[in-house]
């Protein structure tokens, strides 16, 4: 207990109850599906009933095999009122890579619903003979007898009519630098790192964003991404502190979520690239009533930029990781006009140095690896020699290389590992791809080094070909891209030993589920289907 007049950390509980105090019948929640809207109240009193379901839990680790639903933030905010660490699991990845996500972790339960009921069960057989395996818990009705149920308060599909029979619950008191999250990398490259984010890096990630998109009483954020990823749990986390409504979508669809953003009055939604060119191509034109569209997960291409200009979206890319619980540095619409490519300056408390080889801050302008520091970024892995390795004297050595201008703006280019070294010349990946894809016909573009028994490495290229300025460019139109002008372009602009030797057309480049470039996938399209230069005539 504090004494008179001394200041008291904040957060002391759960942002959901903080918030019920204050605001209790504004609209906390509205299920696109059900069109069921949840005040604040209502929402308390349904995670009220499942932290009563969760108090075998408390303090300990939580296993969520769930998609994007209601249910998935009511099971969050359950966790956090009884102390609870929550492990989000890709609901599309296989058993047995979640079996060994669960091993590393060891939730003592594991919730999931109805069309995770069959892969929880098969992570709990794929699972080491020694470890123990935790109960599974179903927030809709089991259908395996060694399933159990969670209350029906959690039911996203109901409305909030028993006031008087929520049990009451003490939330657990919280301290900021508390574990709330155990949340994976997409592991692109080498086996996915455990993140730990705290209590502190949520409320500050909110805090640091709020600050840059502004927050309105009235604003509604669309949540359509997947709740097991940060860019789709944030919105929600996010909406709570502020006392704003989140609205969430199970699932993305173009003209459905067009539809939603439209006659919702939506101000505000998380889409990765692609989603938004899908909207774009569905012909969407954006309400007035929409504030912001944080564009993150994988860069915006120039052309996706100037279409969304010309369709009047205001959009917002951004930096960001799970190792800061979201953005690092966000471009407002007016910077994308000014300075294309940026991805704005970091948001307010997040410090970021740009360093060289030698771990020396370099100039601007320089190209180096970004290092990350401040309130938002996590206090390591579940691993503590990848903690160790990963932090040194300015901070999260996050893998990115990019620059920084005279003020302060971010351009990100590759990460770090991407690197290739072809005849003894080191090449930046990001530097080809900038060059490919200022070309008029280049929409994006993936760069990586193929195996080479005379170069060691050869730079190789997949490139998506730009449609036709109404959108309407056929597949036939995609692959009849002229190749030898791309090359030509890459002549102009690069040294030779720069230049793809191998090239090859898709219509969209292959990502992972978080929306970053699924570069193994790249590689593997390049060697089946890639043309290279001593096939060309």
């Amino acid at each position: 207990m504090t004494g008179l007049g001394t200041p008291m950390e904040w957060p002391t509980r759960d942002l959901l109850s903080h918030r019920t105090r204050a605001t209790p019948r504004k609209p906390a929640l509205i299920d696109v599906e059900t069109g069921i809207e949840w005040t604040f109240a209502d929402f308390d009193r349904r995670v009220d009933r499942v932290a009563d379901a969760l108090e075998s839990v408390r303090g300990e680790r939580l296993g969520v095999v769930m998609d994007t639903r209601p249910a998935f933030a009511t099971v969050f905010f359950a966790a956090m009122r009884t102390g609870t660490t929550v492990i989000p699991l890709n609901v599309r990845e296989t058993a047995g890579e979640l079996a060994s996500k669960v091993e590393r972790t060891a939730p003592v339960a594991i919730v999931c619903e109805r069309p995770t009921e069959s892969v929880a069960l098969e992570i709990t057989d794929a699972l080491d003979r020694s470890a123990s395996r935790p109960p599974i818990l179903s927030v809709d009705e089991p259908t395996a007898d060694p399933v159990r149920s969670l209350p029906a308060g959690v039911d996203d599909r109901t409305g909030s009519n028993d006031r008087d029979t929520a049990p009451s619950v003490e939330p657990a008191s919280l301290e900021r630098d508390e574990t709330q999250l155990i949340m994976f990398t997409s592991g692109t490259s080498g086996e996915p790192k455990a993140v730990r984010l705290t209590v502190g890096n949520l409320v500050a990630s909110a805090t640091a964003s709020a600050f840059r998109l502004g927050v309105d009483p009235d604003d509604r954020w669309l949540c359509c991404l997947p709740m097991y990823h940060m860019g789709g749990l944030a919105p929600v986390v996010r909406s709570i502190l502020y006392g704003t409504t989140v609205v969430i979508q199970r699932g993305f669809d173009a003209r459905e979520t067009a539809r939603v953003i439209d006659e919702d009055d939506i101000t505000g939604v998380s889409l990765v690239p692609t989603m938004c060119k899908r909207l774009l191509d569905a012909g969407w034109n954006p309400p007035e009533s929409l504030r912001f569209v944080l564009l993150g997960g994988a860069p915006a291409s120039s052309e996706l930029l100037e279409r969304s200009r010309a369709a009047g979206v205001p959009v917002y890319p951004t930096y960001g990781m799970t190792e800061t619980a979201s953005q690092i540095a966000t471009a407002t619409p007016e910077e994308t006009r000014t300075h294309e490519g940026t991805v704005g300056t970091p948001l307010v408390v997040t410090d970021v140095t740009v360093v060289g080889e030698d771990g020396v801050p370099v100039d601007p302008g320089e190209p180096g690896e970004l290092v990350v520091s401040g309130p938002t970024v996590t206090p390591g892995y579940l691993d503590p020699e990848r903690t160790e390795a990963a932090f040194g004297d300015h901070g999260l050595h996050t893998g990115d290389v990019g620059y920084r201008d005279a003020d302060g703006r971010l351009w990100i280019r590759n990460r770090r590992s991407d690197r290739l070294v072809t005849g003894g010349e080191t090449v930046d990946p990001g530097e080809v791809l900038e060059v490919l894809r200022s070309h008029p016909r280049v929409e994006d573009a993936s760069v990586v080094g193929l195996e080479d028994d005379e170069w060691g490495e050869r730079v190789s290229a997949l490139v998506v070909p730009a449609a036709d300025t109404d959108g309407t460019a056929s597949a036939e139109e995609h692959r009849s891209i002229d190749l030898s002008s791309v090359l030509e372009h890459c002549d102009e602009h690069l040294a030779g030993f720069k230049r793809p030797r191998t090239i090859g057309v898709a219509d969209a480049l292959p990502r992972t589920a978080s929306g970053t470039v699924d570069r193994a996938a790249v590689r593997d399209r390049l060697l089946e289907d890639g043309i290279d230069e001593r096939d060309r005539s």
